[in-house]
């Protein structure tokens, strides 16, 4: 049985004093793929963000555990250095940071270890190349004049270098072509492993096809209405929510 990493019991959630999650029960264990899936509006973001304490969003009911501790009312900062990390369907432009300095300051807060120049430009380098990313990406200001598959493929750049321990994945694959999305499976199955655990929220099933997947799940109306293995993937994309919901 695999070690518990979060644990989200009742959840609902509100934002501008309108209730958009309704009782969130979820439990993701180590070395497992969760897939998170629904129609628009269902509460697929607002569920990434209320987990990463964005303070937009106000905490109704419920609680959210990680490695067992009560993280509910934990800043954005400290969820992250216990080894949460979401990657943005929209990432920000920072004018003025590069890719470079913007991650290795990220790894230093994450793992608390200030990394050799050298040996980090060169681990860098490795993890560009494996997502087809040309050097010089890493001295442009973060995301400034990216187009919207570059920002996403930065995003997974990030995701590499912190390895952290639940990675969530709010609409990666959104925009991006067929080629782009291929990149970012391939290099989401390098990333994942038996002590960690990916949330991939998504509606293009596509880059789920080379990530073994362990759950799925189906989200309406700010709640998880139905629970399975890979199989609900292909019911989906034949059947859609409407009808498989009536089920």
């Amino acid at each position: 049985m695999s070690k518990q990493l979060l644990n989200i019991n009742n959840l609902s959630a509100s934002v501008d004093g309108k209730m958009i999650l309704k009782g969130i029960d979820l439990e993701i264990g180590q070395g497992e793929t969760h897939v998170l899936m629904g129609p628009n509006g269902a509460g697929k973001s607002t569920l990434a963000n209320v987990l990463m304490g964005d303070n937009r969003y106000q905490t109704e009911t419920g609680s959210v555990f990680f490695e067992g501790e009560d993280i509910t009312d934990a800043r954005t900062d400290e969820r992250a250095k216990k080894g949460l990390f979401l990657s943005f369907q929209a990432p920000e432009e920072i004018p003025g940071l590069t890719v470079e300095s913007f991650l290795r300051s990220a790894k230093k807060a994450y793992t608390g270890q200030d990394t050799k120049i050298i040996s980090f430009r060169r681990e860098l380098q490795q993890k560009m190349q494996n997502l087809g990313m040309v050097p010089e990406y890493a001295e442009r200001y973060l995301n400034v004049g990216f187009s919207g598959g570059e920002k996403k493929k930065n995003e997974i750049l990030q995701l590499s270098l912190l390895n952290p321990k639940l990675a969530i994945l709010d609409e990666t694959d959104s925009g991006l072509d067929v080629d782009a999305v291929k990149v970012i499976s391939e290099n989401l199955s390098l990333y994942k492993n038996e002590n960690n655990a990916v949330l991939i929220i998504t509606h293009v099933t596509k880059i789920l096809e080379k990530i073994h997947v362990d759950y799925v799940h189906i989200i309406a109306d700010g709640k998880i209405v139905k629970t399975g293995d890979a199989s609900l993937i292909d019911r989906i994309n034949k059947e859609g929510y409407t009808e498989l919901l009536k089920k």
